[in-house]
């Protein structure tokens, strides 16, 4: 696995972060499929979803919904760039006048973002993800980490950490569970 540390001046928008606009040219090939469930401004994706109808992007619906028009392994690669913060979806669903509910801020609503995420994408697929944590779509849906970019912003910011993981196999469900059963 490789680790990168590069500074840079934060940006409310993710891929204007030039080390991250780096990283992302590195992989995205716009000759392959690449999904953006929560595509803002700038995406690189060539299938690209945002909430926000103001925003520039092919479709205008909830994440999940978008990710489930896919069939299963149709995705060479995902973009997964979602708010980082219960404050930024808050801030997000009023900003386009949707009330933010407790579903939106719980981690299982999250988590079955990455499931469809590990149903869409192909064998040896790509998912990059951008947040405040490395824990990207995770090992136990079958992904390996072949790249982390930490992006430290100075001052009172937190980093940006980029997830870069490979699709190594796909896991079944009674696999994910055995795995939940041991830890707990």
């Amino acid at each position: 696995m490789k680790i990168n540390r590069i500074w840079n001046m934060p940006n409310k928008w993710t891929f204007k972060i030039k080390p991250i606009k780096a990283l992302l040219k590195k992989y995205v090939n716009q000759e392959k499929i690449w999904l953006d469930p929560f595509a803002g401004r700038y995406s690189p994706g060539t299938i690209t979803n945002d909430l926000n109808p103001e925003m520039d992007a092919d479709y205008h619906m909830d994440a999940r919904k978008f990710l489930n028009m896919f069939d299963d392994k149709y995705a060479d690669g995902i973009i997964y760039d979602p708010p980082y913060s219960v404050t930024q979806v808050k801030r997000i669903y009023e900003g386009i006048g949707l009330e933010t509910t407790l579903r939106e801020t719980r981690a299982d609503f999250w988590s079955e973002a990455k499931d469809e995420i590990t149903r869409v994408i192909k064998d040896d697929g790509i998912v990059i993800s951008c947040g405040w944590s490395s824990n990207g779509v995770g090992k136990t849906r079958g992904f390996e980490i072949v790249e982390i970019l930490l992006v430290p912003h100075g001052g009172v910011h937190n980093d940006t950490i980029v997830v870069v993981e490979k699709k190594i196999k796909r896991v079944e469900k009674e696999s994910i569970d055995i795995f939940k059963e041991e830890v707990e």
